[in-house]
């Protein structure tokens, strides 16, 4: 989280900063109009800025993973951005309309319009002729961002719906590029503000074109087939098991990747909950009816259809050196856990005499309860030689920080790796913060939310 705010805030100084050295006297307006002409220009900047970061981010490139500690960090990043720009753009659309109707009402004197100044630059002069065009199409561009951006942030709307929805926004967004190239300050252009923006510009064009192309992630797609289906009745999971003879590069245990079974609902990201055995090529998902397309998994999918895998990503892959590790999964969070005991087991039948592993203690609290899932699991633990703790909140309470503590006496010396419910581990990151843990370096948390 602490690199997402980083990147979020440093990018509006940097934008702010630049811009400022173009624009200087927007400290000494001369009037009041004056400093609406800056200000629509700044806020105009700053939200073509964030627009364009949040395009590029939509293309899940691979190279920000790390430090951002994975694609899930960088979607929140995305949604921040996206969130940035709908604030800036209203702001931004009031500073344009604002005025005029100020002085529509006569709270203001119109402007004096002098002569306009001769325009000597042929470009200048070109990009003049298409300001009513931009103006016109720039504000209808705006509505339509808003409503897209806001319906994007109400979990209600469904997720198909969101799919087909959300990617007009690319369509608007060139439009706004358009908007942006006319009607920016000519002398922006020679300024660092304006190469810096022309950049972006330039990028997220890009990217909103492997967008509408429908090629995000195209060179990370490999084609599968479903091998098995078992589904988990007492916690209403489905378990996917997908052959992947051909171009899979491999995955860390932890990994996620996005998976297609149907063109017209679009990539669903999923936790992978297999090791990787280059002999016997499979992944394994497991799925649990949340949503709208989860609880119509079961009915959907079946064994020889085939599915669309694109990844792997993710950084929650229990690296950081700690002799001591406690995993908790809370509900269908197990499932990365699943993929990392599995990965253990692999690895201990491979290669015997390899050092040990970090001593695990894996903590699984759920409000539901099948008997042959959790067997399963007890199987995958005990095969990997972890110390597994099932509670079930009905019979055994809430697991809480002071509970995990009291079962693992080293935890001082171990590393905390959660994956569940927001809130949850919110909570448990508090609560060993107030404990003495570094959990900045040592608490990790999927942020496994998409949109």
């Amino acid at each position: 989280m602490r690199n997402i705010k980083r990147a979020f805030w440093g990018m509006l100084a940097l934008v702010s900063v630049l811009w400022v050295f173009a624009e200087p006297q927007v400290f000494q307006p001369a009037s009041f109009l004056a400093l609406r002409g800056t200000m629509v220009q700044y806020s105009g900047i700053i939200a073509m800025a964030a627009m364009s970061v949040a395009m590029i981010l939509a293309l899940r490139p691979r190279w920000p993973e790390p430090w951002f500690g994975g694609l899930d960090k960088m979607y929140r990043l995305h949604k921040w951005l996206g969130i940035a720009a709908l604030v800036v753009s209203v702001v931004h659309w009031l500073w344009s309309q604002g005025p005029k109707w100020a002085v529509g009402w006569g709270w203001l004197e119109p402007p004096v319009r002098g002569a306009r100044p001769v325009l000597e630059n042929p470009v200048q002069q070109f990009l003049s002729t298409l300001r009513g065009s931009a103006e016109g199409l720039g504000e209808w561009a705006f509505y339509a961002a808003v409503l897209l951006i806001a319906l994007a942030l109400i979990k209600q709307f469904p997720y198909r719906l969101f799919y087909k929805t959300h990617r007009l926004l690319a369509v608007a967004y060139l439009v706004l590029v358009f908007h942006s190239v006319v009607l920016t300050s000519f002398s922006y252009w020679t300024s660092p503000v304006g190469m810096g923006m022309a950049l972006l510009l330039a990028a997220g064009t890009y990217a909103a074109l492997v967008v509408l192309l429908r090629r995000v992630g195209a060179a990370r797609q490999v084609q599968g087939k479903i091998a098995s289906l078992q589904y988990y009745p007492g916690v209403r999971a489905l378990e996917t098991e997908i052959e992947v003879p051909h171009g899979w590069p491999g995955h860390k245990p932890g990994q996620f990747a996005f998976a297609t079974s149907n063109t017209s609902e679009g990539a669903h990201p999923y936790t992978i909950a297999s090791g990787w055995n280059e002999k016997d090529p499979r992944i394994t998902f497991v799925t649990k009816a949340l949503g709208d397309h989860t609880s119509r998994l079961r009915d959907k999918l079946h064994v020889g259809q085939e599915v669309k895998i694109e990844g792997p990503y993710g950084c929650f892959t229990f690296d950081n050196g700690q002799p001591r590790q406690i995993w908790i999964g809370g509900g269908i969070g197990i499932t990365p856990f699943i993929a990392g005991m599995k990965h253990i087991a692999l690895e201990r039948h491979a290669n015997p005499n390899q050092p040990r592993p970090p001593v695990i203690d894996l903590f699984h609290t759920t409000t539901e309860y099948d008997e042959t899932a959790i067997a399963k699991l007890k199987a995958d633990a005990a095969a990997a030689d972890i110390r597994l703790h099932v509670l079930v909140d009905a019979r055994d309470g809430l697991l809480t920080g002071e509970r995990i503590r009291a079962a693992v006496p080293e935890w001082r010396a171990a590393s905390i790796w959660f994956c569940g419910p927001a809130g949850f581990g919110e909570a448990l990151r508090l609560d060993f913060a107030a404990q003495g843990l570094p959990v900045t370096e040592r608490f990790h948390q999927e942020l496994f939310a998409m949109r």
